[in-house]
């Protein structure tokens, strides 16, 4: 049973993330012969003031300026 842990920044739709646990379901069941009800992911959202790429934190780096202005509308 794969158990598939997934890091991203809060701000990625329910479409989004149901797209890519799809997307991923499949995968897992292509290379690693599981069956899509055995595969478990789990999307564990970070909020961008605790997160840094190359000592810049994620909430003042621009690269991400589209998914940290969604989580600063919706931050549930």
């Amino acid at each position: 049973m794969p158990n598939i842990t997934v890091q991203l920044l809060r701000g990625r739709s329910v479409e989004q993330r149901r797209e890519f646990a799809r997307l991923v379901t499949q995968t897992a069941v292509d290379v690693l012969g599981a069956r899509p009800q055995d595969v478990r992911m789990v999307f564990d959202e970070i909020d961008p003031d605790i997160v840094a790429n190359g000592g810049v934190l994620a909430s003042e780096d621009d690269s991400r300026a589209e998914v940290v202005a969604r989580h600063a509308a919706d931050p549930s």
